[in-house]
């Protein structure tokens, strides 16, 4: 597996997801607007999501206006999901993927339901309770238990390259909503401009960081 692809240990003992976090792809020119950068990162990031097994998987991804609407989606949604900074299935035939630059990709996982989910939740979709909506929405939709959930936060920016720590309140909110299985990789993504994107250090103009999720 190419070492651009993180895993998480918290999701990796788990036999009935996939998961994967895309680093930063040195020999990609993504000194550009977002949909540029995007697009020029596509085919990187499909081979490795092919790399990984997922290649027949339906791509599904979310337009992310940095609100806290949580679509559910199966192998027939139209992307990227319209209004959407969260995704839900219990569909096996996808792959969710969100895309981040410094913003929070939030995983979260009910291994009993089958359920998953993917956030995006930067500094206004952490104000705005995102985590806490898709819980609940597991909890309504899918009957999920929120002490059965699994959360994992993957890299983000964090104190002290941003004044805000909205790392902490995303990991307040899966503990409030009653998840005890919670996780925290730690990184933050502006420290480290050889392996992660940063939209605040890089001032705007550089690539995603690809989180993804799929059931086994």
């Amino acid at each position: 597996m190419t070492p651009l692809v993180e895993t998480f240990p918290a999701l990796a003992e788990i036999p009935e997801v996939r998961h994967g976090f895309i680093g930063r792809a040195s020999d990609i020119d993504v000194n550009a607007d977002r949909e540029i950068a995007l697009a020029r990162l596509e085919e990187f990031h499909a081979a490795v999501r092919a790399e990984v097994g997922l290649a027949e998987r339906v791509f599904i991804t979310a337009e992310q206006v940095h609100g806290s609407v949580v679509a559910t989606v199966d192998a027939h949604s139209i992307v990227p999901v319209a209004e959407a900074d969260g995704l839900i299935t219990t569909d096996p035939r996808v792959c969710l993927g969100i895309h981040v630059a410094d913003c929070g990709p939030v995983y979260l996982l009910d291994p009993i339901r089958r359920v998953i989910a993917l956030l995006h939740s930067g500094r206004r979709g952490t104000e705005l309770g995102i985590v806490r909506a898709a819980i609940e929405k597991m909890e309504r939709e899918f009957k999920c238990d929120p002490a059965s959930l699994v959360g994992q936060l993957g890299p983000c920016i964090r104190p002290p390259r941003y004044d805000i720590d909205f790392a902490a309140a995303i990991l307040q909110q899966c503990r409030d909503a009653g998840v005890k299985a919670v996780h925290d990789c730690g990184v933050c993504t502006g420290a480290n401009l050889e392996r992660y994107y940063s939209y605040r250090v890089e001032r705007g103009r550089t690539g995603r960081l690809l989180a993804f999720l799929a059931l086994a």
